[in-house]
């Protein structure tokens, strides 16, 4: 494509909308974290889960294998 008919022409600027101010359009991008909180439950209820079983019941997912794909 040849754009030598538009190459020169301004930048296009809306009337009625103002521009987004830089860091408010950085903002858009950042991480989200909607779940903000959660991994510190599951720490919670792990805790309680195995403080109720007997340590004989279950096996240390951190020491476990992973499964040959």
């Amino acid at each position: 494509m040849n754009y030598d008919d538009i190459i020169d022409l301004p930048h296009y600027e809306p009337k009625y909308h103002p521009r987004m101010l830089p860091y408010k359009r950085a903002a858009q991008f950042k991480p989200f974290l909607p779940l903000r909180g959660y991994s510190e439950l599951v720490r919670e209820v792990e805790q309680q889960v195995r403080e109720e079983m007997d340590p004989n019941m279950y096996v240390d997912l951190d020491e476990k294998e992973e499964p040959a794909y």
